[in-house]
Formats: structure tokens, sequence, C-alpha cells
């Protein structure tokens, strides 16, 4: 019984830090970052999202996201946790 409680902590200690994921200024991030740390993001997509940023401005919010071809609601919702604009 003394051994099960120290495995618990462990346990829940590192599933929480698993879940914790970094933030993602989506107005700053190079491609790499964006692929990276975000769900669903893969290359390509994280290029879409820095060529859109440089030819539309910054996004003023994170539903501009879905205006990259490619990126779906879905997408933006998964994210929405990590996605920071500054």
């Amino acid at each position: 019984m003394k051994i099960i409680k120290p495995l618990v902590l462990f346990f829940l200690l590192s599933v929480s830090n698993a879940l914790l994921a970094a933030q993602v200024n989506i107005n700053s991030a190079d491609a790499e970052t964006l692929a990276k740390e975000l769900s669903g993001i893969g290359q390509n997509k994280a290029a879409a999202i820095v060529a859109y940023r440089e030819q539309n401005g910054p996004y003023e919010n994170v539903e501009d996201l879905a205006r990259v071809k490619g990126i779906g609601k879905s997408t933006v919702e998964k994210n929405r946790a990590q996605i920071i604009l500054e």
C-alpha cells in the first residue's frame, strides 16, 4: 500500500506534464515551430500559415487561422488552447 501512493502520484504528474503543450504565437512563430507544436499541422500547412500571415498581415483572432487553405475549424478548435496572438 505504501508503494501505491507514490506510484499514483508519479503517474498523475507524468500525465499532466505530457498534456501541457507549449503555447504558440501564430503571428511570430516560424513554420518549423508551428508544425512541431500544433496538432494536425504538418510542414506544408505550417508554411501556408506563415505565407498567409506575410500576405495578409497578423492574425487578429484564432478563428482567422481557418482562412488558410487546408486548415478547417476542427483543426483550429483542436489547437485553440495552444494558440496565442501577440
